[in-house]
């Protein structure tokens, strides 16, 4: 086709019009028309093949932005040159479409990166009690967010260095030694280094989605691990957001690191009368009765003793931390009813012995007792 004489009639018929009219208008037709074409193509393939093909009707609505962007771009470039537009209005939309292109490169992959993290994780949907699938999930969304940062930073330093002044700035900043490149790199360096944090976790896995952890006197679940940071959702339904960082650096508790099941200890002060025995006889039967014990540890020992009580402490296991804890709760609550109903004389009392005061007149007042009264009064 001969495009000058295509323009050439162009300009002849609307000669009255302004140039750069003609060019906008020309270049905003092919964006519309671009539109409406894609619009009656996905509806034909959802129409043909939307049933059939359900995959085919995802693909569809995940790749919306990227394909009507192409398509855009496509119509474009085929009618700049039809444009009658001169240079100063010609080369910046020359810019602008290069700029696009390279955008939609990046936009491109990062949609690439997510449909293909995605896929691999409907494999894997029970995150709350298998920790291959916590694993996998940990990794693959920590690498999908690096990756979607690095596609991001690439593609802005492509668009950027399109531009003479940005690119000349920009070799020399990073290829200087001065104090701009150090000031840049000390700026640059918690972004990096949360970075780099991210790879080691998504490597290593000191946490994973859904683990049980106490960080800063807070007990909650990792809900998300971001590409710089991890929501912590804690036991009251706050969030904590915490650096990526913090968890390479600094201690912190993780109750479901190998294995959910957690014992639970239930902390008691009963008399010195109290029948050890028969408590834990009845601490066996109550824990197999409960829903919520797993099967694995109940036990119960005296582990301390002062002037007045006994301390008993039973463990208790469960599948994973709310369990846990909720079978402490059921444990004590039980506990405490047995002993009130069942063994009154195990609770914790104070003795005391009265005694003669000495005064003559016949009167008692409380006096300390010598021992072997004091033993002679507790057989009785």
């Amino acid at each position: 086709m001969d495009w000058q004489a295509l323009t050439a009639d162009i300009d002849g018929m609307f000669g009255w019009i302004p140039s750069w009219f003609i060019g906008l208008t020309l270049v905003a037709g092919a964006i519309l028309l671009a539109l409406l074409a894609y619009r009656v193509a996905t509806w034909l393939l959802n129409r043909a093949f939307g049933t059939r093909l359900p995959l085919l009707s995802v693909f569809i609505e995940r790749t919306a932005g990227p394909a009507q962007m192409a398509l855009c771009l496509a119509a474009v470039a085929m009618v700049l040159p039809l444009a009658p537009l001169d240079d100063t209005i010609r080369t910046p939309l020359t810019r602008l479409f290069v700029v696009a292109f390279i955008a939609l490169i990046g936009w491109i992959s990062i949609r690439i990166v997510d449909m293909s993290a995605a896929r691999y994780l409907q494999n894997f949907r029970d995150v709350t009690e298998n920790f291959v699938a916590r694993k996998h999930v940990t990794q693959v969304r920590v690498f999908k967010r690096v990756t979607d940062t690095i596609i991001v930073i690439i593609t802005v330093s492509a668009a950027l260095m399109t531009f003479d002044s940005v690119k000349q700035y920009g070799v020399s900043l990073f290829a200087s030694a001065g104090a701009a490149g150090i000031i840049v790199g000390l700026a640059a360096r918690p972004l990096l280094s949360n970075l780099i944090a991210g790879l080691q976790i998504a490597i290593t896995q000191p946490i994973r989605i859904e683990d049980a952890v106490i960080i800063e006197n807070e007990w909650g679940w990792i809900e998300d691990i971001a590409s710089t940071y991890v929501v912590i959702r804690l036991w009251d339904w706050r969030r904590m957001v915490v650096p990526l960082s913090y968890f390479i650096e600094k201690p912190f508790q993780n109750w479901t690191r190998d294995t959910a099941s957690l014992i639970g200890v239930v902390a008691l002060h009963v008399d010195y009368r109290a029948d050890v025995p028969r408590i834990r006889r009845w601490l066996e039967e109550a824990v197999k009765q409960s829903k919520l014990w797993d099967g694995e540890v109940v036990n119960l020992q005296v582990i301390d003793a002062d002037s007045r009580t006994i301390e008993l402490r039973a463990l208790v296991s469960a599948r994973n931390a709310p369990q846990s804890w909720d079978l402490r709760c059921e444990i004590r609550e039980k506990l405490i009813a047995f002993i009130r109903d069942e063994m009154p004389e195990a609770l914790p009392r104070d003795r005391a012995i009265l005694i003669p005061s000495g005064d003559g007149e016949g009167d008692l007042g409380l006096r300390p007792a010598p021992p072997e009264k004091m033993r002679a009064s507790a057989s009785h």
